[in-house]
């Protein structure tokens, strides 16, 4: 980014625009002022804290000029540039719409109850084979962190995959029509914030907010094994592509085999190749499905395409194998946890081959809402005794789960703890590990989980 003072303050309408403004260029934006770098922008965000009371550490770090609320306008510093705004937030929102139509970049929009941010590097590595490729950092993919990645893009930027969150209805709405995608993904429909919504059909109907500002000539790439969003997409007049498992899909993967360290299948539109992705879990495929059929979209090079595949490094991989103390393997995910993931990991974890006990370690899933016992006891259907044989259950919420698995796993095989009966279970874990044994960590990070990991690192 590179603007000047006075084309931000046309750009945002602020209330001093027919100012005169000095020649100050600002080459990016920050709402933190321990994260801005020399200058750039900064913007006082009012939430838990009012950030204007930030702006001497900002002017401190390099900040060249300011975005500043009117109604502090008392408070406005007088040591450098001052656009004064009714509402910071929304003038940032404005300032990203405005530089996105300046650079003009296709949009690439990708959103989903699991896997968005895998996808969403996965879209950037295929694509920036051939294009100048900006995508979302980290999971910024709320209100502020999609107009933090529009306004982080060079000049050059050719194609913006903009990663889109959300935990209620409006949200995709109000961010797809600021971004306007050429292209539109929708990785899959799960439980991750049921709380919120009550049911998957709600979570559908508010995922599909993301198509609301699609190009007309845009395209719809969605999960076509995904009854939900098969039902929903009959009244999407723009061009609809499908990926997934089943072998109606403009996409289609078979073949699928998995290791602790990648996973390889094939796809009906290049039978003759394998391709590989440096992730474990037959889950992933779907992600990377997802990504070729958005690289074909853009005419990608098929070869090309496979190739970024096997390479890319994701942002976010929480789901890692670490070595414990007494040599197992251990499989660690306890940032974040809901149904449809861990189902999804546990699956994965069946299926790694070992010389030892596969042992799962299952915390609470939070903000499940009232359906939490019932969605923890459904996580019985990925739990196989003859595949994984001991389950440590912890949580107040897991009860549920070891009363399903009592008819499933002698009684030996189950051990529930409570929350606070964490240090019991972690006694309990290291006496029964050997070191041939597989150990999966899975739950949200409410339940620290990590704590185990820790104990078994030692």
């Amino acid at each position: 980014m590179k603007m000047q003072v006075t084309e931000i303050a046309k750009a945002v309408q602020a209330d001093n625009a027919e100012q005169a403004w000095p020649d100050v260029n600002v080459t990016g934006v920050a709402f933190d002022s321990r994260q801005l770098t020399a200058g750039e922008l900064f913007i006082p965000l009012i939430g838990a804290n009012d950030g204007h009371q930030f702006i001497q550490s900002a002017i401190a770090n390099g900040a060249v000029a300011t975005l500043w609320a009117s109604d502090h306008a008392d408070s406005a510093p007088t040591d450098l540039p001052v656009i004064l705004v009714p509402d910071t937030l929304k003038a940032l929102q404005q300032l990203g719409q405005y530089y996105l139509k300046k650079i003009n970049p296709k949009v690439v929009a990708v959103t989903g109850s699991n896997g968005k941010t895998t996808t969403k590097d996965m879209i950037a590595s295929v694509l920036s084979t051939q294009f100048n490729v900006t995508k979302t950092h980290a999971n910024f993919n709320n209100q502020i962190g999609v107009p933090i990645t529009l306004l982080s893009m060079e000049p050059n930027t050719e194609v913006v995959v903009v990663e889109m969150g959300m935990d209620h209805f409006g949200e995709l709405d109000f961010l797809s029509r600021l971004v306007e995608p050429d292209v539109a993904v929708i990785t899959m429909i799960g439980e991750a914030h049921i709380e919120f919504f009550g049911t998957r059909d709600k979570i559908a109907d508010a995922k599909m907010e993301i198509i609301h500002g699609l190009k007309e000539d845009g395209t719809f790439i969605f999960n076509g094994d995904e009854p939900l969003l098969q039902d929903r997409s009959a009244t999407v007049e723009q061009r609809k592509r499908t990926f997934g498992l089943d072998a109606t899909n403009t996409l289609a993967g078979s073949d699928v085999q998995t290791s602790r360290a990648k996973t390889s299948f094939k796809a009906n539109l290049w039978p003759d190749e394998t391709i590989t992705i440096p992730m474990m879990g037959a889950y992933n495929v779907n992600n990377a499905l997802a990504a070729l059929l958005v690289g074909d979209t853009f005419h990608i090079r098929p070869a090309a395409a496979q190739k970024a595949i096997a390479s890319f490094v994701p942002t976010e991989n929480r789901t890692e194998w670490l070595t414990g103390a007494d040599g197992e393997a251990i499989l660690s995910d306890v940032y974040n946890s809901n149904p449809t993931a861990a189902k999804r990991v546990l699956a994965a974890f069946s299926a790694v081959p070992t010389n030892g006990k596969r042992i799962a370690v299952l915390g609470d899933m939070l903000e499940l809402g009232e359906q939490a016992d019932e969605l923890h006891a459904s996580l019985a259907t990925e739990l196989d005794p003859s595949l994984i044989q001991s389950v440590y259950l912890n949580g107040s919420h897991m009860v549920a789960l070891a009363k399903v698995l009592a008819d499933k796993y002698p009684e030996t095989a189950i051990h529930y703890y409570p929350t606070a009966g964490q240090p019991q279970l972690i006694v309990d874990l290291k006496q029964a590990i050997d070191s041939d044994d597989e150990v999966l960590l899975k739950g949200s990070h409410g339940i620290h989980l990590e704590n185990v990991l820790a104990a078994l690192e030692v």
